[in-house]
């Protein structure tokens, strides 16, 4: 019983400090500023969290992972490296395909496209690409046809609709390798593919067996080979090893190399909002040293009759850590719930914001999606609570600590 002496007059203390107008508002600050902390550094981690999940899944989706590509010639023998990587077992799937550049004429000017000829049964099996249109679309480019899909954004800037005709223009090299007329090739739009991003404006796909008559390539013959790999950020690692088992000369290319600073860009995000709503909780924490500094000079009398009585200094102490504590307790609550019930419905928050003010947070035409992610994990929810009571128990050592020397006859003789 004599255990729960301090909790017990720290409880009283605390009370009675809520009713005191002042030192109330303070602690009621600390709190508040506690708990804000707590909340946004939670959704803000969360939606970082949902911008990595839809950058693997979406993105990395339909961007390779890793890819050979050919130096001087095509790979004749495209089976074999294929065959090659069903022995390492990092490597999930490959997928040959067949690559071209050009322009294409849109009002104003030209716009830059990469032509990517693909072989659907192939293509499944390394890329989420087929998600991201129609089924009938899709079988569209299992034809030897001039067939093309392009990006929904590609798509508006060329002014272009589905069925229309799409004329595309490579450089033809000469025989002296001395840079001749430009090549026209014409397409017929078949569909459009919705991912988002910056891929929607420069990448189009069509029959691989289309692409491979205009480039005039032998018979099952690839320009590259694209891999798929278990863990995306092993994809260097794995390309590298797997082109290097390879006599002929390759071209090694990765996810890291063309969207790379997505992810880098999220990191750093990351890394400086949990920074700066670190240092919000901390100057909240300050808050509890100032009321907890009022509140030993408000009870300076009650400390010195405490220990006359025969009170140890270590139970002084615990008595204004607990109340420092409450603070803490109350804000990492508080805080973690608002930003649990914020981060779970962050997306329909957003939407409704969108919808609200007729404004659009994120454009599919710049950012690689178009809406605003959250995927809420367990162990930031901990990690950022146990960091605001740890904070919080911190700032009352000080103003605790000082309380066990307050000397009980002047106390008294003061009162």
């Amino acid at each position: 019983m004599k255990s729960l002496l301090p909790l017990t007059i720290g409880w009283r203390f605390y009370r009675a400090r809520q009713s005191n107008g002042f030192i109330g508002f303070i602690s009621f600050a600390s709190t508040a500023g506690i708990a804000l902390g707590v909340a946004v550094l939670i959704l803000v981690l969360s939606a970082m969290n949902g911008f990595e999940r839809e950058l693997e899944q979406r993105l990395l989706g339909v961007v390779s992972h890793g890819e050979l590509l050919s130096v001087n010639e095509p790979l004749h023998d495209w089976q074999a490296i294929a065959e090659t990587a069903t022995h390492m077992p990092d490597i999930v799937a490959t997928a040959p395909f067949i690559r071209m550049q050009g322009l294409v004429q849109k009002p104003g000017g030209f716009q830059g496209i990469v032509l990517n000829g693909i072989e659907p049964k192939y293509e499944q099996s390394v890329s989420t690409l087929a998600e991201f249109m129609p089924e009938e679309t899709w079988n569209t480019l299992s034809v030897a046809e001039n067939n093309i899909v392009l990006g929904r954004s590609l798509l508006d800037k060329l002014g272009l609709d589905i069925g229309d005709t799409l004329s595309m223009y490579t450089p033809d090299m000469s025989q002296s390798n001395t840079l001749s007329a430009a090549k026209s090739h014409r397409f017929i739009v078949a569909g459009v593919y919705d991912v988002g991003g910056e891929i929607e404006s420069t990448q189009a796909y069509v029959s691989m067996a289309y692409l491979a008559n205009i480039l005039k390539l032998p018979a099952n013959s690839a320009t590259g080979l694209r891999i798929t790999v278990n863990n995306v950020f092993s994809a260097p690692r794995i390309t590298r090893d797997l082109g290097y088992a390879q006599s002929q000369y390759l071209h090694l290319n990765n996810w890291t190399r063309s969207q790379g600073h997505l992810y880098q860009d999220i990191q750093l995000v990351r890394m400086v909002m949990y920074l700066v709503l670190a240092l919000v909780i901390a100057v909240a924490c300050f808050n509890i040293v100032s009321t907890l500094v009022m509140a030993v000079r408000d009870k300076s009398s009650e400390i010195a009759i405490l220990m006359t009585m025969g009170l140890k200094r270590p139970a002084i102490m615990s008595i204004f850590i607990m109340q420092g504590g409450l603070n803490g307790f109350l804000g990492c609550t508080i805080g973690a719930v608002i930003g649990v019930l914020l981060a779970t419905n962050l997306s329909a928050i957003a939407s409704a914001i969108e919808q609200t003010l007729g404004i659009q947070l994120l454009a599919s035409d710049i950012y690689f999606i178009d809406f605003l992610p959250s995927q809420l994990q367990q162990q930031d929810v901990i990690v950022v609570v146990a960091m605001g009571l740890v904070m919080s128990l911190l700032a009352t050592i000080y103003p605790a600590y000082k309380a066990t020397k307050i000397a009980p006859a002047t106390a008294l003789a003061g009162r």
